[in-house]
């Protein structure tokens, strides 16, 4: 039997994470952008990986302020994340070449944000086939890119804006 080690999952799986430390305000307050892969920072808002993505590629946007609804976050650090949000599907297309995108907001813990206190826009490319038998049948991803990698290659592109 073949085994597919993914130790850096555990604390999100087992749930031993903190659940009074907000990810998003760490990386806010944070100057290590690499750390917490910080991709960019805008005025109101700022762009980072998600640690426990669904493929290479998935990033999220989120609003400096920690606010659980988006209709708390001042109108123009809205328009902020949608330019933002824009601007990440064009480096998305061209960087990994998908044959879509899926982009959303997962607004309260029952419509399955899994942090609930500090809204977020995922953003993850996605390739026709990309759910194959170890996601449906094996629970587990197979994830063809470190988390580092993708941070490398997408940092360049955000430099730009």
């Amino acid at each position: 039997m073949e085994h597919l080690w993914t130790p850096w999952r555990s604390s999100y799986v087992t749930g031993k994470s903190d659940p009074d430390t907000c990810v998003f305000c760490t990386a806010v307050a944070s100057n290590d952008d690499h750390r917490h892969f910080v991709l960019h920072r805008a005025k109101g808002a700022f762009v980072m990986l998600n640690r426990f993505p669904y493929t290479s590629g998935h990033l999220m946007i989120a609003p400096n302020a920690h606010v659980s609804r988006l209709a708390h976050v001042d109108s123009s650090v809205a328009d902020e994340i949608w330019r933002l949000a824009r601007a990440t599907e064009v480096m998305l297309y061209e960087l990994y070449i998908p044959n879509g995108v899926n982009i959303g907001m997962n607004i309260g813990e029952a419509a399955g944000a899994g942090i609930a206190g500090h809204i977020h826009l995922h953003i993850l490319p996605r390739w026709t086939g990309d759910a194959n038998f170890m996601t449906v049948v094996g629970r587990t991803r197979v994830m063809p890119e470190l988390l580092e990698d993708t941070f490398q290659k997408l940092r360049p592109a955000f430099d730009k804006l």
